[in-house]
């Protein structure tokens, strides 16, 4: 016998054409059936009938799109680096990390923030993240708070290693995690699917789901209690981000250019192949364009230098205004939801299992944070360092892999000992022939250098860490 409540939650989804996600209700126990009806009560009908009649993603009209413009590497300016470092020094900067992924590409079983990132220590990237930040507060003498993002996949174990690592020797108070939002995923036919017969299907709802997973789990009102105006966004996979870069904080919370809401940094990009997104500009707004969703005719346009005309590389670096972040929070969701066809495991009444399928069989939807950018009043574009700021750990191999990571930190590092006149070999096609890990404490940047000690040369295939 269902209760008022459940009832009416039943009513509604049949009503949408989705009763047999109770198929299983009248024979679970009295705690897996709360469990259920608990999951359905949050899901929002209205805007899954919306997802499943096409609605969520906004198209692009390419005809009229351009590249988005952006400040060149080095013309950033000492006004903007001097005004960046007055709001370090005043503690409105905090630290927010997306980490919902695993570490599964990379053959790692756990949270990708839990693997090894550097190239002689081999310390993990929250430790990465955790020594700079560290730094960070030393050098301006405030504190600088740090969130980040999990999944439901993997929250627990995060707290977890967190706990286990002292929190890396920092103040717990001043670390906040919260886990991101989901959302179900639906067949090609548009029904949602069971996980087990008392649970639906969802998937992690993207990193754009921050902006919901920030108001509901209070970091937002945490930053607004702390003083915390804006936020320096970064990525978990990234070892070489500069969290408290004075420069670019300066540029988006001061520049002309920018209305202090959303700014980004991007790399120019390898080649046309490279799978970054790109910044454009669309109707007189900065969107990003994913490298899948543009034509092959604008990807490979060049202009009369022979350059790419769409070069501006995303590398998921931002810096963001809590009051942006709280403006977007009010009311509907703002952002769209894309969709993705995926294999989705699903629960199988015939074999009495969940079935694992060999092919795409559901589309998951996911938001993506760069979509605020066009809610921005005006965005600002600042280009970064490929070597300085951008070595993504994502694949196991290849292009963007641990491998090619530990190849441009070391080359960063190189270039960095060469400025002070250290003795670094080199390959024939420029790479650092040495292995050269700099920690946060000796070195946040280059100028760092000018009152450490330092070897006068590295010997070929040499390890150091300084």
């Amino acid at each position: 016998m269902l209760s008022e409540t459940e009832s009416n939650i039943a009513d509604a989804f049949a009503s949408q054409g989705q009763a047999h996600v109770l198929r299983h209700a009248n024979t679970l126990t009295a705690t897996a059936r709360e469990a259920l009806f608990a999951q359905l009560a949050q899901i929002d009908l209205e805007l899954l009938a919306r997802l499943i009649a096409g609605g969520g993603d906004e198209k692009v009209n390419f005809a009229t799109l351009s590249p988005s413009p952006y400040i060149a590497l080095g013309s950033d300016g000492a006004n903007a680096r001097a005004l960046g470092e007055e709001i370090l020094r005043a503690g409105k900067v905090a630290a927010f990390t997306v980490a919902g992924g695993q570490g599964t590409r990379l053959g790692w079983k756990g949270p990708k923030g839990t693997y090894p990132a550097t190239v002689v220590t081999g310390k993990p990237l929250f430790r990465v993240f955790a020594e700079q930040i560290t730094a960070a507060e030393n050098r301006y003498a405030s504190a600088m708070p740090w969130y980040i993002m999990t999944s439901p996949l993997n929250d627990d174990e995060t707290r977890a290693y967190f706990r286990d690592n002292n929190w890396f020797g920092r103040n717990p108070a001043d670390t906040f995690l919260f886990p991101q939002g989901t959302m179900p995923s639906i067949t090609f036919d548009g029904k949602l699917m069971l996980e087990t017969p008392s649970s639906l299907a969802v998937n992690p709802d993207g990193h754009g789901g921050a902006i919901r997973a920030l108001h509901a789990s209070g970091a937002l009102e945490d930053m607004k209690a702390r003083g915390i105006a804006h936020m320096s966004y970064f990525q978990v996979d990234n070892p070489l981000v500069r969290i408290a870069d004075a420069s670019f904080i300066g540029l988006h919370a001061g520049s002309t250019h920018s209305s202090g809401q959303m700014s980004s940094k991007m790399v120019a990009k390898r080649d046309a192949d490279e799978k970054v997104g790109v910044f454009c500009e669309s109707a007189g707004k900065t969107i990003v364009v994913e490298y899948s969703d543009m034509p092959a005719e604008l990807t490979n346009a060049v202009d009369a230098q022979g350059k790419l005309r769409f070069n501006a590389g995303s590398i998921a670096l931002h810096a963001i205004a809590v009051a942006f972040m709280d403006q977007l929070t009010q009311g509907d969701f703002a952002l769209p939801f894309h969709r993705a066809k995926k294999k989705v495991p699903y629960w199988c009444d015939v074999q009495s299992k969940v079935h694992e399928p060999n092919e795409s069989n559901a589309t998951k939807f996911e938001a993506f944070v760069f979509d605020a950018l066009a809610l921005a009043a005006k965005s600002l574009v600042m280009e970064a360092a490929r070597v300085e700021e951008f070595a993504p750990i994502k694949n196991a191999s290849g292009a963007d892999s641990p491998a090619s990571s530990h190849q441009i930190q070391s080359n960063r590092n190189g270039g960095w000992l060469e400025q002070f006149g250290v003795k670094v070999p080199r390959r024939e096609n420029g790479d650092v022939d040495a292995r050269i890990e700099i920690l946060a404490q000796t070195a946040l940047e280059a100028v760092d250098l000018a009152d450490a000690s330092l070897p006068r040369e590295i010997k070929a295939g040499e390890e150091i860490v300084l």
